[in-house]
């Protein structure tokens, strides 16, 4: 059962509705389009509808109410990286503890896969990798997943302009590929000695494709050690804790392919 909160803000709730309304809606809104869309008289939501476009949160137009890019302005105010290593940091922590694996935080940087955090087992026996360590992305499993997560003309982009792209094989870019879908199919990414002999790495995705807010965490381990009930059960922890990342940066989790 849903706990309710222990104060509320009536105002607040009220203003926040109709910004989450505009937000979901691909055309602007009249006032008694609002009012039928949350359940408000009109009379209940127009004045806050002249202070939001007062405060230059919304525009009108002819047409009707549409945001504007002032939350946007926002939130770009601070570093995305600080807001992604902010978010990933107690998850991270907590995700080590509960494997027992040592855990890494990837982003995207200049089509290289780049190495933003790490949080290490509590083992004594542990693999570790150096933070600030770049790769080409396709070459690694959290790389991989980022590619698969771009939208159709970064990947375009990515494979037109990567120079060690464009170095592989014919037979290498289907064997590429192959791994691409598996993981658009799927949503994880996943390999055995793919760096190293005897290593296996499994990775997902935090944040939102949709807004092109997203970073890869992967634990590593040794393949020696995981039965396949080990690697299944990784695999949900991981996914809870990469929830709770993502949820920690107040996204939700959406996915989108080649769009």
């Amino acid at each position: 059962m849903e706990k309710k909160p222990a104060y509320r803000a009536p105002a607040l709730e009220k203003g926040l509705d109709i910004l989450e309304a505009l937000s979901v809606s691909s055309v602007p809104q009249t006032l008694t389009e609002l009012s039928r869309t949350l359940d408000r008289s009109p009379s209940e939501l127009f004045r806050m509808i002249g202070l939001l476009e007062k405060r230059g949160y919304i525009i009108k137009d002819n047409y009707g109410y549409y945001l504007s890019l002032k939350l946007y302005e926002l939130a770009h105010t601070h570093s995305l990286v600080g807001h992604i290593l902010r978010a990933a940091r107690q998850p991270m922590r907590d995700l080590s503890v509960v494997t027992r694996e040592s855990c890494h935080l990837s982003i995207l940087h200049n089509d290289e896969l780049l190495v933003l955090a790490q949080e290490e087992s509590p083992e004594k026996v542990r693999l570790s990798i150096e933070v600030g360590s770049k790769f080409p992305a396709f070459e690694t499993v959290s790389g991989r997943l980022l590619l698969a997560h771009l939208n159709r003309d970064e990947f375009e982009t990515y494979c037109r302009t990567n120079p060690q792209y464009l170095d592989l094989t014919s037979s290498q870019r289907e064997n590429l590929d192959a791994q691409l879908d598996f993981i658009r199919e799927h949503g994880y990414s996943v390999a055995e000695n793919d760096t190293h002999y005897g290593v296996r790495d499994l990775a997902v995705l935090i944040g939102n494709t949709e807004i092109g807010v997203t970073a890869a965490i992967a634990v590593t381990s040794l393949t020696a050690k995981r039965t396949k009930r080990q690697s299944d059960d990784t695999l949900e922890i991981l996914n809870k804790y990469a929830s709770i990342a993502t949820a920690n940066m107040g996204l939700s989790s959406k996915r989108t392919f080649l769009s």
